[in-house]
């Protein structure tokens, strides 16, 4: 098991945790990382790009002008697409563009990723992080003296004072450990770890 200094708010050495090694002591796979990374930001995509077919304009159904006889190509209704107004022929329709990974995949490609933060000094544990009240300046305070400019926050709950003070702060996230991805591990320069969502993360993954 590898350990890991816990620090305080402001820098400072209080402790030690053991992290385990099935989860933060995996050899990292480019393909592995690439695949849930390329499934996660395809599902985001809203997929609602669309078109109005020749059933969905409004106007008459009535012929134009007669068959033959006039010189002109033949026309049916003011519908065609071939006219302005028209129906279009070939255009998207609403689709999902999410991709399906095999939830083994997803949880040892997460596995990858926290132990790729772990393996080039990227982690940092700390005992815990409060927020008296939605202030920015406060939450910035603590990450200054942490010296973490970029860096994704995971806690164990939900803490709206935390999330609030944070949300206005660039280059920085707060997570809790059930929306833990590795999109956004890998997004950010530091992952830093409120000591108590340890055990959250062990018991998703390791379950």
């Amino acid at each position: 098991m590898a350990v890991v200094d816990v620090l305080s708010t402001t820098g400072k050495k209080v402790s030690q945790v053991e992290l385990s090694d099935e989860i933060y002591a995996v050899e990292p796979k480019k393909s592995v990382l690439h695949e849930v990374v390329t499934a996660q930001l395809a599902a985001r995509r809203a997929g609602t790009a669309s078109v109005k077919r020749r059933a969905d304009v409004t106007g008459s159904t009535r012929k134009l002008y007669r068959q033959k006889g006039t010189g002109r190509a033949r026309k049916g209704s003011a519908k065609s697409p071939v006219l302005r107004g028209g129906g279009v022929t070939f255009g998207p329709e609403p689709r999902s563009y999410a991709q399906k990974v095999p939830k083994k995949v997803r949880r040892l490609a997460l596995k990858m990723a926290l132990s790729s933060k772990l393996k080039e000094n990227e982690l940092v544990v700390l005992d815990k992080i409060n927020v008296d009240r939605i202030k920015t300046k406060d939450f910035t305070g603590i990450i200054e003296k942490l010296n973490t400019k970029n860096a994704l926050f995971v806690v164990a709950e939900k803490d709206t004072n935390l999330e609030l003070s944070s949300r206005n702060v660039v280059g920085v996230k707060v997570l809790r450990t059930e929306g833990l991805n590795v999109y956004d591990i890998l997004k950010y320069e530091k992952l830093v770890l409120i000591e108590s969502s340890i055990k959250g993360i062990e018991g998703r993954l390791l379950s």
